[in-house]
């Protein structure tokens, strides 16, 4: 890459960017490669907010009727992609206040528009996925799009349930985009095998507002990323929308003919996030204060806490004032991570909460003995097969990494150690795979090596964490 394209982490915060992401959006995707110099990270930080529970909120204002509220959501290009097809179906979407989105909604499927070209989902999978039901409800065709990465993942068992249930349903082979979908919705029993937890939660999100007197009924013979059910149930309680489940998850039954209201409130901080300023700390020995996290949220990515904990660092939580009015006093929690000793490898199942193996992998790196990152087969199935990614990344920054079908194994370096260096004798340069959780990844691995290393796709970790990178300096 020219070096005039190159940029030291401080300079990569992104947020200036982000400030004309919901007006008009870059006519072609730049990169950018960083460089990530060893150092102690320390530090107390805001954890953005969750993109899971941002992008659910924006679908659900998008389809209530009435004026939703979003408080400290995620400004995120992934989150700009939400908004952009919630307005293209129709809602109106200001975000004029970074505290408080408002989002007026369609009121039900009546309300879907029918727009003039394809909805470019951009990065956005989960967008992809719980749209593309939403679309469904409509009488009319609606289209997808998005980037080169969604082009290769493939939604084909939500489209099956969706032909099961009278939609008229197009593709590309694999269930790829451009998809076009056309309901409307109708009764009917589907299958649908979950490897990614997000088509599930399309079906569940969407069911509720076909309409009265249809019933949906789903059978999962698999479901990875429990977790993220849980937080979809969540949403369809506090609607009062009327689901009968088992306790394994393996049946749904969903009543159609619901309305739903607006929805109001802050967001909840991203743990999926918070795992890469977590492990940079007890990487590289230091110490963060992280706040916006509740530990009762329903995220499964906060087992990362525990993981943590069980390679040896020190993790506190606290719940401290954060002021409020002459009735009511808001009480705001706080985790503190050190590391008092040397990390400790061990044996983690990642089947509930596959976003956190980059990150796991980088603190696998540094551990004392071997770490096995187990039963996450789907992480092989998101952006990037972050499995294959991670493997070969460490391996070149000089760790022992050896594949298996559902994870990895990892031969921990015990401390900074030196990577292989090229002919020029400069640092090597790892492969962001314009993956926002590879490239955070390996920045935050990069803080312990012996060498300044270089990261390239860097403007990829504005997906989910604009100004990370800024952050690990």
């Amino acid at each position: 890459m020219p070096e005039g394209r190159r940029r030291d982490c401080r300079a990569a915060s992104g947020k200036r960017a982000l400030q004309s992401v919901f007006r008009r959006p870059p006519p072609f995707r730049t990169t950018m490669n960083v460089i990530i110099r060893p150092h102690t990270f320390t530090g107390d930080i805001a954890v953005p907010a969750s993109k899971s529970h941002t992008i659910r909120r924006l679908i659900v204002g998008a389809l209530a009727g009435g004026e939703s509220v979003l408080r400290h959501p995620l400004d995120s290009l992934d989150a700009a992609s939400c908004v952009s097809v919630c307005r293209l179906l129709g809602a109106e979407v200001d975000c004029g206040d970074d505290a408080a989105w408002r989002v007026r909604g369609v009121g039900g499927a009546a309300g879907i528009k029918a727009p003039a070209a394809p909805l470019d989902v951009g990065n956005s999978g989960t967008t992809l996925f719980l749209a593309l039901a939403a679309a469904a409800l409509a009488s009319h065709p609606i289209a997808f799009t998005g980037d080169e990465q969604t082009a290769r993942r493939s939604a084909l068992p939500l489209l099956d349930a969706l032909r099961g249930l009278s939609v008229a349903v197009e593709s590309s082979a694999g269930g790829c985009i451009p998809i076009t979908v056309q309901g409307p919705m109708k009764s009917g029993r589907v299958s649908l095998p979950c490897p990614t937890s997000q088509y599930l939660s399309a079906l569940l999100l969407s069911a509720p507002l076909s309409s009265a007197g249809t019933v949906v009924e789903i059978d999962v013979p698999l479901l990875n990323e429990k977790p993220y059910i849980e937080m979809t149930l969540a949403y369809l309680r506090e609607q009062n929308v009327r689901c009968t489940t088992n306790d394994d998850f393996s049946y749904f039954r969903i009543e159609g003919g619901a309305a739903y209201r607006p929805l109001s409130g802050p967001v909840p901080g991203d743990f999926s996030s918070a795992a890469f300023p977590a492990a940079a700390a007890a990487l590289s020995g230091g110490r963060v204060v992280l706040r916006n996290l509740d530990p009762n949220d329903c995220q499964g990515d906060k087992a990362f806490f525990e993981m943590l904990s069980a390679m040896g660092c020190a993790v506190r939580w606290e719940k401290a004032s954060a002021g409020g009015d002459e009735t009511q006093e808001v009480k705001r929690w706080t985790a503190a991570v050190s590391r008092p000793g040397p990390l400790r490898g061990g044996t983690f199942d990642l089947n509930a909460t596959p976003d956190l193996l980059p990150a796991a992998a980088a603190l696998a790196a540094y551990a004392c003995g071997e770490t096995r990152l187990e039963n996450v087969q789907h992480a092989r199935i998101k952006e990037t097969d972050r499995i294959a990614c991670m493997a070969a990344e460490l391996t070149r920054l000089g760790v022992p990494c050896a594949e298996l079908p559902d994870g990895i194994v990892i031969q921990g370096q015990a401390g900074r150690f030196s990577p292989p260096r090229t002919r020029e004798n400069t640092p090597i340069t790892l492969d962001g795979h314009g993956d926002h959780r590879i490239v955070m990844a390996l920045a935050v691995a990069a803080l312990g090596a012996a060498t300044p290393i270089e990261i390239t796709d860097a403007e990829a970790a504005d997906v989910t964490y604009p100004g990370f990178l800024a952050l690990l300096q």
